[in-house]
């Protein structure tokens, strides 16, 4: 798409539909990765004990830049699980408290919640969204029927990994914060696969990353907390940021970005991935797989007769899911896909439903969805369902 293969690193005997698992980094941002390295290397002490806090916040700036927020709101995480994990294991709920969800959470942060729930005593509750999505006033109806008077949580992805859809968030962070609910957001695949702007959208702590759809180096994340709920959060590892001998301008940035030694190569990497995607006008990338991902969800549904998910096409970005036949063998038709047609996209099943899952990015054209189709088309008619 727009001759960006060339950039990317990606074996060329693969057809590689699943850039939403773990992204992909363009030449030119993994060169600046390499470079940040190399002058680790050079000088771990100046690097790491002198320049170590400048460094961080130059980078964070520019994200928050990108992101429509303050330097001060942000902190570098590897992902947004280790992220969430900070805000779910800081905030203080217990018996009689409960956090609810939704049924379409990705399983690390499900397994999260439940793991501190059996810890703690607080409930954890999914409130089932069915497919396709309403409109949004629709959606914070459905949702809020789960909502109680023990409610104090409420914990969303902003899109989903398992359906692919977009929620609207805004609109539930809004109500949430007129009932005095907390809102923790799922950003994982958000920044870099559709407009963010962290301060409008109004959430409480919103973790996201940045190695998959804004194509940063891998262990590029990061951690939001709106200014007045970051006295809420405990550091997830204590070290010399808390009580710091020389504070800096926010505490928040001092407890949870200095965690020891480590390398900060994929954060300082940041600032050349919002380059790479500016320079090649980005938005016009992420329409152009839009209407691929698009294409694609026709194309698959028309094959296996399934009616598709979605009730229109704004409720997806990059990303979107088809359903197979009821009896396909999902596990052997994705070791098939890879095997016999090298072709590498995830098959998932929820809520009864079985998926294939495309993700499009730059380096994707129309012919790699059309190999999917045919590896489909043969496979589902030769048995493999």
């Amino acid at each position: 798409m727009y001759g960006l293969r060339r950039y990317f690193l990606l074996d060329p005997s693969i057809t590689y539909l699943n850039h939403g698992s773990f992204g992909a980094t363009p030449r030119p941002v993994f060169q600046a990765y390499q470079r940040w390295q190399r002058q680790l290397e050079r000088q771990p002490v100046e690097f790491l004990g002198r320049r170590h806090n400048d460094l961080m916040r130059t980078a964070r700036a520019a994200l928050g830049g990108a992101l429509g927020t303050a330097a001060e709101t942000l902190v570098w995480m590897t992902n947004v699980t280790v992220a969430l994990n900070v805000v779910a294991r800081s905030l203080d709920l217990g018996p009689g408290d409960e956090v609810l969800s939704s049924d379409h959470e990705y399983g690390a942060l499900d397994r999260t919640w439940r793991f501190l729930a059996q810890e703690h005593g607080f409930r954890y509750i999914h409130q089932c969204i069915p497919l396709p999505l309403g409109t949004a006033e629709d959606f914070v109806a459905i949702l809020w029927r789960g909502v109680t008077p023990r409610t104090r949580v409420i914990f969303l992805s902003h899109i989903t990994s398992p359906t692919a859809q977009i929620f609207p968030v805004a609109q539930v962070c809004a109500r949430a914060r007129r009932e005095g609910l907390l809102t923790v957001i799922d950003g994982a695949h958000a920044p870099g696969q559709i407009p963010l702007q962290l301060d409008e959208l109004g959430a409480d702590f919103y973790g996201g990353n940045l190695h998959k759809w804004l194509c940063a180096p891998k262990g590029a994340g990061f951690l939001y907390a709106r200014p007045e709920a970051q006295e809420l959060l405990k550091p997830l590892v204590v070290s010399w940021g808390y009580q710091a001998e020389v504070p800096g301008p926010s505490r928040f940035v001092d407890h949870h970005e200095w965690i020891g030694t480590r390398d900060i190569s994929a954060f300082l990497s940041v600032p050349a991935a919002l380059r790479f995607q500016e320079r090649h006008d980005w938005s016009r990338v992420r329409a152009a797989c839009h209407s691929l991902a698009a294409e694609a969800v026709r194309q698959i549904c028309a094959l296996t007769g399934q009616p598709s998910l979605y009730g229109g096409e704004n409720v997806f970005a990059q990303m979107a899911v088809a359903p197979l036949p009821p009896g396909a063998a999902v596990a052997a038709l994705k070791t098939r896909l890879y095997d016999q047609y090298r072709i590498e996209v995830p098959l998932v099943e929820w809520n009864g439903n079985k998926l294939v899952r495309v993700s499009l990015q730059g380096y994707n054209t129309a012919r790699d969805v059309d190999r999917l189709l045919v590896a489909l088309e043969d496979l589902l008619c030769v048995g493999a369902e």
